[in-house]
């Protein structure tokens, strides 16, 4: 094994210890959870999470706790007994414009405007776990600081599912404004609650784990006219259908599938107002996923030159723009491969499964062009439940099987703890914040 490489994650000693703890908080984690799920607050509004966040964090005497990082964030410093390298663990705060579907006492009533408009408010991606999870992380290891080799940094995060239109946010700003500084961290740590696992269930993935997301908007500009005299003008609404129908054959007929996969999806065509009116104007909005960056550069090209080629051949005008969101979650491999043995103490052997590419998006890749990361998923669905007739993530019936929280406790805690123990602590690489350019 090179310098470069760590060793598998050893047992830091501290195996018992986390789980005894992390059972001993578990009826707090459910109780946060339910708190946060009943007050949920929309991406750069996390205020009143923010705040239970960093009383929490300083009740527990963190060493430091910064607040209003990227709007609402907070980041705390537990500074361990004994030398050693520093790690981070991250959960994200925000929730969905989503109302509410599921039956529970402690359903989400919540009503806000989102980008101007009325809308309920909802955990309908499990961040509410996220936030309970890492909360319960920092009482287990306060309450083992004096066992610790390092320093843990928490990272409690705004605005992972975009933020508001006209305002930056996320994980990019937080880096933006130093979380990652004074000190920097080794590397960094994060999960994910699923509806595409059972409880008691984790999820792993080397290298590229969650595909780029990108929003696409093209506008076809024709020429209005009556619609029982459609030569009169330009026709953008049938430009428009050819323009659809095109985008499909990027994916299936330019780019290597066998590489990785690729999506690109028109979600909304707005245009017209009446039966009888040919319109100016058509507008379509979509979204493109990769694992590769080279192949989201090229489709990103491929999506411009047809759309405008197709409605040159029209006699319409176009206009494309592609706004770059996340890039690719990779998963650090050595880093990966060094902390499955703590992810098969925490969950059992058994319970560690590798998982097929998913094409949902994280920014959580932002804190990975920085600094070596692994990114974990945390099934919560209740055994005995049918994966495919569980309502996904994003859903107003999303709900969780809260008995899977614990777990996830375990593993954050004790991919922290194992991490300082490894030797040499610093994995593959060490990108530079010059990647995220």
């Amino acid at each position: 094994m090179t310098p470069s490489q760590p060793t598998a994650s050893p047992a830091s000693g501290l195996g018992d210890a986390v789980a005894a703890a992390a059972q001993a908080v578990a009826a707090r984690v459910i109780a946060w959870r339910r708190d946060l799920h009943q007050h949920p607050e929309l991406g750069n509004r996390e205020t009143r999470t923010a705040g239970l966040v960093a009383a929490h964090l300083r009740d527990l005497g963190f060493d430091e706790v910064r607040t209003g990082i990227a709007h609402t964030g907070v980041v705390g410093l537990l500074r361990g007994a004994r030398p050693g390298p520093v790690v981070a663990l991250r959960a994200d705060m925000d929730a969905l414009p989503v109302a509410e579907e599921v039956d529970l006492p402690f359903a989400s009533r919540v009503r806000s405007v989102w980008n101007g408009e009325a809308v309920g408010v909802m955990h309908a991606c499990g961040h509410d776990a996220h936030v309970a999870i890492l909360m319960g992380v920092a009482e287990v290891l306060a309450g083992l600081r004096e066992r610790l080799a390092g320093s843990v940094k928490f990272i409690f995060q705004p605005a992972e599912e975009m933020p508001p239109e006209g305002e930056d946010g996320g994980a990019r700003l937080m880096i933006d404004e130093g979380a990652l500084e004074n000190p920097r961290p080794a590397a960094i740590f994060g999960l994910h609650v699923t509806s595409r696992l059972p409880s008691g269930v984790i999820g792993y993935r080397p290298g590229p784990t969650m595909a780029s997301s990108d929003r696409m908007k093209v506008t076809i500009h024709g020429r209005q006219t009556h619609g029982a005299m459609p030569w009169f003008g330009v026709d953008p609404i049938v430009t428009a259908a050819q323009v659809v129908l095109g985008l499909q054959t990027i994916v299936s007929r330019t780019q290597d599938l066998t590489h990785e996969p690729a999506v690109v999806t028109v979600g909304a065509i707005k245009g017209g107002v009446r039966e009888n009116i040919v319109p100016d104007e058509v507008e379509m909005r979509g979204t493109i996923r990769s694992f590769d960056e080279a192949m989201r550069d090229d489709i990103h090209e491929r999506v411009r030159t047809l759309a405008e080629a197709i409605a040159r051949g029209s006699r319409a005008g176009c206009t494309v723009c592609i706004t770059k969101d996340y890039p690719v979650t990779v998963n650090d491999p050595a880093l990966t491969e060094a902390m499955l043995p703590t992810l098969r103490r925490a969950a059992g052997a058994d319970k560690v499964h590798l998982v097929p590419k998913v094409m949902g998006a994280e920014d959580f890749s932002f804190f990975q062009r920085v600094l070596p990361g692994l990114f974990i998923f945390l099934g919560v669905t209740e055994p005995g439940t049918a994966l495919a007739q569980a309502a996904p993530n994003h859903s107003p019936r999303f709900r969780i099987d809260e008995s899977g929280l614990e777990l996830g406790v375990r593993a954050l805690a004790g991919l922290a703890c194992d991490f300082l123990e490894l030797d040499p602590p610093s994995p593959t690489r060490n990108p530079t914040p010059g990647a995220l350019a």
